[in-house]
């Protein structure tokens, strides 16, 4: 069968089951060995103080600056936002700071425990973090959101099906014309292999284009093709119903 051959969450969780264990076992090991380095490697190693400030840093420069795509006119403080493979909350603290309500999930459970007390500790009341299987959201029943995030996540992911289930996932939590800003690894001379929970398969350009297609998503912008920090906005399409209301209202202005 083909990449994009149309399985959904249960025959995919099958298929899939031993390595979303090993990815969790993986993950739960790095976590208790030096979950700062793993989350964001730094030879030098990190402080807490400089580990989190980094988090900061990169909202800035990740969210912030890009803040007419992500919030399209709404008031972030009123908006709900999800982060993909959280930590132990680095950046999703951070976020915390700037949206209304932010969820994160993570396939490590020692990771989820680790950012549930530093949350907890820093009396942040609006966020919430959830263990999830590593590649849907069903722990989040049915919650929506206004914007989907993920950083440093994807390129550790060894197959492309877990990554195109999860894009299925995002298009229906998220809102009609919401975006989800995410990196994969993009340089083709990584060579994953398929239990391989660190080195994560490359996505080229046009599988990219063909992903957002087959899941309902108009990749509106890419930088960084054939680079490790190959990242995507998926913009997701207006439903059709909208659609065709915002084209009739066009029409009738015009005329």
């Amino acid at each position: 069968m083909g990449l994009l051959d149309g399985r959904r969450s249960p025959q995919l969780l099958e298929k899939f089951n031993p390595l979303l264990k090993k990815m969790e076992a993986d993950w739960d090991n790095r976590a208790r060995e030096n979950a700062e380095y793993y989350i964001a490697t730094r030879p030098e190693g990190w402080s807490k103080e400089e580990f989190f400030r980094s988090g900061r840093v990169h909202v800035e420069e990740m969210i912030l600056a890009d803040r007419a795509n992500i919030c399209q006119g709404k008031d972030p403080r009123r908006m709900r936002v999800l982060e993909i493979g959280c930590g132990i909350g680095r950046m999703t603290l951070a976020l915390a700071e700037v949206f209304g309500e932010v969820y994160g999930v993570d396939v490590s459970g020692e990771m989820i425990r680790r950012a549930r007390a530093l949350a907890e500790a820093a009396g942040i009341k609006n966020v919430r973090f959830y263990k999830n299987n590593g590649m849907d959201l069903k722990v989040l029943r049915r919650v929506k959101f206004d914007f989907a995030f993920s950083y440093i996540v994807f390129q550790h992911i060894p197959s492309k099906e877990v990554i195109i289930n999860y894009l299925r996932e995002v298009h229906r939590r998220l809102a009609p014309g919401a975006l989800f800003k995410f990196q994969v690894q993009g340089y083709p001379g990584v060579e994953s292999r398929p239990d391989d929970t660190w080195l994560g398969v490359p996505i080229t350009e046009e599988e990219a284009v063909e992903m957002a297609r087959a899941t309902g998503f108009d990749a509106r912008f890419r930088v960084g093709a054939g680079e490790q920090y190959f990242w995507l906005w998926f913009f997701k399409q207006p439903e059709r119903g909208t659609l065709d209301r915002v084209l009739s209202f066009l029409r009738i202005r015009r005329d």
